[in-house]
């Protein structure tokens, strides 16, 4: 570039960050390069040449060091913030960039829940799938196909209940959560519960049961019975996924949702 171009590019370069403007082609290490390589006339705002540092400081408008900045929703999304969201919606809002744990780099879509928020009963997965990741929707896949279908033997449409995960980010290849990811997770389940206030909780699947649980029981042993969970009924049954492995489940399954509606409101199936 010649030497009167560059004057002028650290002319316009330094006239844009007095004004603020963040929008940039060059990274800072080459603006830094044309403010200090060209012949930049006197008198023009910002001559002295700039850092890295301070080049990335006035490109976001800011008056102290970037290094004493926070960028992402960490910092504001913590418990205490989960805990004051009084509606679903706002849960949502204040979640949706959720980044606590190593899932929020590698989600696609954050799958929050969907379905009634006065729901009387309420499904929770472990986790989302690839397809529930892609559409931010919960089970929407195969095994959401057929958990449609449990619902509605239960005289009840996806739009009567609510469904949700423990987790709301896909764990890479589908495997199970881990604690720290639970322990940053279940506290929007929580809320998420003490908003929609169900009568009765089913969870799917040994994980989902053993995790919300504390225990490491068989799901054969949890089945058949009502559990508490933070003072909601809980009752545990297959995974629809394991159902489609094994139809032979399938009518144990049954037993399992003949029990939830008999707690939600004493109807015999």
């Amino acid at each position: 570039m010649k030497a009167n171009n560059r004057a002028f590019l650290a002319t316009y370069i330094s006239q844009c960050l007095d004004k603020g403007e963040r929008e940039w082609y060059l990274s800072p290490e080459d603006v830094m390069d044309v403010l200090r390589d060209a012949a930049v006339p006197a008198g023009t705002p910002s001559a002295k040449p700039m850092n890295a540092t301070e080049i990335n400081t006035r490109q976001e408008g800011r008056t102290e060091p970037m290094a004493e900045q926070k960028s992402d929703s960490t910092s504001t999304i913590n418990n205490e913030h989960i805990q004051a969201q009084g509606s679903l919606d706002d849960l949502y809002a204040a979640v949706s960039d959720c980044k606590r744990c190593g899932l929020g780099q590698t989600r696609n879509k954050l799958v929050f829940g969907a379905g009634n928020p006065d729901a009387g009963i309420m499904f929770i997965g472990e986790a989302p799938g690839a397809d529930e990741d892609a559409q931010g929707i919960p089970f929407v896949g195969r095994a959401g196909k057929l958990l449609t279908k449990m619902i509605e033997a239960m005289h009840l449409s996806r739009d009567d209940i609510y469904i949700g995960n423990i987790l709301k980010c896909r764990p890479p290849g589908n495997r199970d959560p881990k604690p720290d990811e639970i322990e940053v997770c279940e506290p929007i389940l929580l809320r998420q519960i003490e908003i929609i206030k169900p009568k009765v909780i089913c969870a799917l699947g040994r994980i989902s049961g053993q995790t919300l649980l504390r225990t490491k029981s068989t799901l054969g042993s949890l089945r058949g019975t009502v559990h508490d969970y933070h003072g909601v009924k809980f009752i545990v049954t297959y995974h629809p996924a394991a159902l489609l492995r094994n139809p032979n489940w399938k009518r144990g399954a049954w037993d399992d949702l003949k029990l939830v509606r008999r707690e939600f409101d004493g109807l015999e199936l």
